[in-house]
């Protein structure tokens, strides 16, 4: 290596090492999107993925429903044991086992959800993201088999924009949003499923307590599965 490729503060120099040794990491597809359109909703998007790690310290074997490219999943997998990732778009699962790296493994693969439960046995489920574009005349099969496979003292995590921040809505989301809820709808809706759904409000990547109506993130953590 010559002196034009070595770093003025010798601290730095392993960040060069490493690019030559094992490249330069790669965005997904969605997110690559992001970076390049509105770099901002790229942090609120990883903020979520921090929320939900937090929440799921320590669990087991996670699973993720509607991934999309799964950028923000590193994230989460930094705090739970095992974490297996699934999204009904071939496109989004090609993507996210192509830039598979051997320390960052996990088990991503195609399923549609409306279809049935994921097999196996899960600690905890996670969707962010993906509820609102479920059809409202869908929305219970789906919630249904996202659940299937929880053990019994399992937990869940739901988070959606709200209703009220629709019409700030981009053309593009609106598109696919055809299921959003206000938090009292979504806790309504999650406790046919819980005995305990607890209701976050997120604005940018602030997670907190406040008037929901003012919110334009959702978050919902369930816990106690009726039987």
């Amino acid at each position: 290596m010559n002196d034009t490729q070595r770093t003025k503060e010798a601290q730095y120099q392993v960040i060069v090492e490493a690019a030559e040794q094992r490249g330069v990491e790669r965005f997904g597809l969605r997110s690559s999107e992001s970076w390049y359109e509105d770099p901002k909703h790229l942090v609120f998007r990883l903020s979520r993925y921090k929320f939900v790690a937090k929440m799921l310290q320590g669990r087991r074997h996670v699973l993720e429903v509607g991934c999309g490219d799964a950028f923000g999943i590193r994230i989460v997998q930094a705090e739970v044991e095992n974490l297996t990732a699934i999204d009904f778009d071939p496109v989004f699962i090609d993507d996210v086992n192509d830039r598979m790296v051997e320390r960052w493994r996990f088990e991503a693969k195609v399923h549609d959800m409306l279809e049935g439960p994921v097999p196996g046995s899960f600690d905890a489920v996670y969707a962010l993201d993906v509820l609102e574009h479920i059809e409202p005349s869908d929305e219970r099969v789906f919630l249904e088999n996202s659940f299937a496979s929880l053990e019994p003292d399992g937990c869940a995590i739901i988070g959606v924009p709200s209703l009220e921040s629709q019409v700030y809505a981009s053309p593009q989301s609106k598109e696919g949003h055809v299921n959003c809820k206000s938090a009292p709808e979504l806790k309504a809706l999650l406790e046919e499923y819980f005995f305990n759904v607890f209701i976050f409000s997120m604005n940018d990547e602030v997670v907190h307590t406040g008037y929901h109506k003012m919110a334009h993130y959702v978050f919902a953590i369930c816990a106690g599965r009726r039987p």
